[in-house]
């Protein structure tokens, strides 16, 4: 018996589309542990160091209650803890999911191009995101203390 012919130069489809399978299991391994280690209960995750030392919640802080929140179809807790990561994550899903079909249909992979304007952008919302969060009338976006 022999193996069905692919176009010549054309890898199979298992093969064009390992990289993005590869990548969601490099996200889904550490997303598991975090489904199953609460970060809400002390003494599993280490205290942000930014917020150690300003007392400061990062754009980061809450990332980990978010993704637990997530895990478990939380999405106002996790909008609560972390609004500006639902939405990386949102972005990250849509751009994955478009990376996985342009593999799987022989296309070009999606390039992202993160040009000066984009990345001061980027900076911008994250400088904006901290700052509004750590206001009294930004506690909303505040992950709850634990």
């Amino acid at each position: 018996m022999t193996a069905p012919s692919t176009p010549a130069g054309a890898p199979p489809v298992l093969r064009r589309i390992a990289r993005p399978l590869t990548a969601l299991a490099a996200v889904a391994l550490p997303t598991l542990y975090v489904s199953a280690v609460d970060p809400n209960a002390p003494g599993h995750y280490p205290t942000c160091p930014f917020l150690q030392a300003t007392g400061w919640w990062c754009p980061g802080c809450g990332g980990l209650r978010c993704v637990h929140a997530l895990s478990r179809g939380e999405l106002t807790t996790a909008c609560h803890d972390n609004l500006l990561a639902v939405a990386l994550f949102a972005v990250l899903g849509v751009l994955w999911v478009r990376w996985l079909w342009s593999a799987a249909t022989g296309g070009r992979p999606p390039q992202l191009v993160m040009t000066r304007g984009r990345l001061v952008a980027v900076l911008l919302v994250l400088l904006a995101f901290t700052v509004v969060r750590n206001l009294p009338g930004g506690a909303g976006l505040a992950p709850p203390l634990v």
